[in-house]
């Protein structure tokens, strides 16, 4: 039986793809990564390996896009009117919007090309489709804290930073 009591696990990390190139790294950061365990603050393939790790640890865990970030979803990718779009700049690929989903949810859409007046958007994560690498040092392992389970994230250092 798994101890009931939810912990904020802390881990440095760099993520690269498969073929090896670097996509993010907590390396740079002088406080590693914490999450809330059981929260799904991090990709499912990555928690479910780490849960079994001790302090001191260090694994390369390679994570299939199913446990990452999914395989893109074509009904994600759309063509809007430029006009619907917010007109404050010139509008180029590779550009980022906010846009509410099916379920009022918040999506990031990417501007894949232009065409005219139509603009073809991309609402998948950038590394949808992506098996990832993630090479992770466990540096530390603690009970979460009453205010920590309360809003729902762990907090770094000695409290809480929003």
């Amino acid at each position: 039986m798994m101890n009931s009591q939810t912990r904020v696990i802390s881990f440095h990390y760099t993520l690269t793809n498969k073929a090896g190139e670097v996509i993010d790294t907590s390396r740079d950061q002088q406080e590693p990564f914490s999450y809330l365990e059981g929260k799904s603050q991090i990709i499912p393939g990555l928690e479910k390996v780490l849960a079994l790790l001790n302090v001191g640890d260090t694994k390369k865990i390679e994570v299939a896009a199913a446990d990452a970030y999914g395989m893109p979803d074509a009904q994600l990718v759309v063509e809007v009117s430029r006009d619907k779009l917010p007109s404050s700049n010139e509008i180029t690929v590779g550009d980022q919007f906010q846009a509410s989903g099916p379920q009022g949810e918040m999506l990031l859409f990417r501007v894949l090309e232009l065409n005219g007046d139509q603009v073809k958007l991309d609402g998948n994560h950038p590394l949808a489709g992506e098996d990832l690498v993630f090479d992770v040092e466990v540096m530390k392992i603690r009970d979460a804290t009453n205010e920590e389970l309360a809003h729902g994230h762990a907090h770094h250092g000695d409290g809480h930073h929003h």
